[in-house]
């Protein structure tokens, strides 16, 4: 169940964010020229609308569109999406990552169909005209049917979200947020939910707070600071480098490791997410665009003018509070943490002792290997990183000829070898790259796997 959480909720992200430098560009010019913004210009504020009710969507069908079918699936699905464009008063982003995949299977089932049947030389004629008369009937079908029924979903939606708001109750949602965030589905809940309904707050009053419920950094960076007093072992040692990655580079995933080796540390997120929300809510801040990654700088960028203060107290009372609960909880469960840890040394010890890495009961392979992913959620965040930190210890050790990428978990490449991926994702990475062997690992920084990995291609080079 959870790994078909994390594959649709990836889905639904993966149509937002190979367009968030597009969110950027919309937010930026949202806080600049808006009448309440740093430079107002009318002219220059003409912009945000057209963006917003028809860029953004049209990009959003067209990456779902393209996932299912590839360039012709992108197209037909642009061409659906201006049918739940023209038919809704609302910006239609719940709208274009509907009918932008469905749309897409529906060519591509046309296109199975029609396999081997079209005669030679008429094979451009039907592609062309198919795809014009399907997407014109879908594009209507999109106008007189699906618009009007997310219309109503969405009010539906907005009216739930604004009892939330209107009781001071919105604090809740971190209840649900910061748990989902620890099971990687932080990007789903971030650019699959909030994000959408963050972009049409910001057309009606200029900024959203929704932007800024899952991207606070405070929560994390609060345990991370509990792990630099209390923590024990690598833990500890290795906390400060997981603070700059996390508030300054934005990778938020560097800390779910450091909560999955104590469970209750939830509490403390949860803690500190819920105060930081109540402060943003109490001080009636919000950002400008989605802020990705989650960086206080890229939090800050995004701030409107006069916001600063607010969004700044918010992380504050976030990271204080996470803190404070996150301390006595490390304090009192450190030697069942400790044992887990040994346990794991011990594991590893026996690994090493045999001059084998053992890795989802198969065998790291050396000598032959030309091609090593470091797969993640989203492709763009921690597998970055770790990647940087794999390809520097194999140079290191002379194996700087062997290609180092990184990739979304649901699409690693067909001729990866080896696959190196967080724990949790598996099961994911085991039926996206079947016949490639797993490194699985929990922390992105101070993995011992990354030196047992190339310890293992060295032994096996040694024996050909």
């Amino acid at each position: 169940m959870k790994e078909k959480v994390q594959v649709f909720g990836r889905f639904l992200s993966g149509m937002v964010m190979p367009n968030i430098g597009a969110f950027i560009a919309w937010g930026l010019i949202t806080a600049l020229f808006i009448p309440t913004g740093w430079y107002p210009n009318e002219a220059m504020g003409a912009l945000v609308s057209p963006m917003a009710s028809m860029l953004l969507p049209l990009l959003i069908a067209y990456t779902g569109g393209s996932a299912v079918y590839g360039q012709r699936g992108g197209v037909i699905g642009a061409i659906t999406a201006m049918g739940v464009i023209v038919g809704s008063s609302v910006p239609m982003f719940i709208g274009a990552m509907i009918v932008g995949p469905a749309s897409a299977w529906v060519i591509k089932q046309f296109d199975r169909k029609m396999g081997g049947k079209v005669p030679a030389g008429f094979e451009m004629l039907v592609n062309n005209f198919s795809l014009g008369i399907i997407g014109a009937i879908l594009t209507v079908i999109a106008l007189k049917g699906v618009a009007p029924f997310v219309e109503v979903m969405n009010r539906v939606m907005e009216s739930g979200v604004g009892f939330f708001v209107d009781h001071k109750l919105l604090p809740l949602a971190s209840i649900f947020i910061e748990p989902a965030k620890i099971l990687f589905l932080n990007n789903a809940i971030n650019h699959g939910i909030l994000s959408p309904m963050g972009i049409q707050q910001v057309e009606e009053i200029g900024k959203s707070i929704f932007f800024l419920l899952e991207a606070n950094p405070g929560p994390g960076l609060g345990v991370l600071l509990a792990y630099c007093l209390a923590g024990k072992g690598s833990a500890k040692s290795s906390a400060p480098g997981a603070i700059i990655i996390h508030f300054l580079g934005g990778i938020h995933e560097i800390y779910f490791p450091y909560i999955l080796m104590n469970p209750l540390l939830l509490l403390a997120v949860i803690s500190g997410g819920a105060s930081g929300i109540f402060v943003f809510q109490l001080l009636g801040v919000g950002l400008t665009s989605p802020a990705s990654p989650g960086s206080i700088l890229a939090v800050l960028a995004m701030t409107p003018r006069g916001g600063y203060f607010g969004v700044l107290a918010g992380v504050t009372v976030a990271a204080v509070v996470s803190f404070l609960v996150a301390l006595p909880l490390l304090r009192f469960a450190g030697k069942s943490g400790d044992l887990d840890e040994s346990k794991d040394k011990v594991q590893q010890m026996k690994q090493e002792s045999k001059g084998n890495q053992t890795v989802d009961q198969k065998t790291v392979s050396g000598g032959s290997v030309k091609k090593i992913v470091f797969a993640c959620d989203a492709g763009m965040g921690s597998s970055a990183m770790g990647a940087t930190v794999l390809k520097k210890k194999l140079a290191a050790a002379g194996f700087g000829t062997i290609e180092v990428v990184h990739s979304p978990v649901s699409s690693i490449p067909l001729d990866a070898q080896i696959v190196v991926t967080h724990k949790e994702l598996k099961e994911r990475a085991a039926h996206s790259s079947p016949e490639a062997q797993l490194v699985l690992i929990t922390n992105f920084l101070a993995a011992p796997e990354y030196d047992q990995l190339v310890e293992s291609l060295k032994s096996n080079q040694a024996n050909l």
